[in-house]
């Protein structure tokens, strides 16, 4: 044996996918312009433009917090030998 530590590969792991997608979601959702760039339909007086893009600061809130939740879960349970 020797006094190196031992390295770990990364694993691709369902939940680290999920963890990705709620990451990757808004950056895909506001890249896409042409799904959102119009006016039609209004909300109380708001265009389309406008409150989609302010629906998404929320959206992106609430995925941000679920991977943040995920990755404690997942690093808890590497550290306990996938018992958790």
């Amino acid at each position: 044996m020797s006094d190196v530590p031992e390295m770990k590969r990364p694993v691709v792991t369902p939940v680290r996918v999920v963890i990705a997608l709620c990451l990757v979601a808004p950056f895909v959702a506001m890249l896409w312009v042409g799904s959102y760039a119009k006016i039609d339909p209004t909300f109380i007086g708001i265009p389309f433009f406008y409150w989609y893009q302010m629906l998404w600061v929320l959206i992106s809130t609430a995925l941000t917090m679920i991977a943040y939740k995920l990755w404690q879960r997942d690093q808890r349970a590497r550290k306990t030998g996938g018992q958790a």
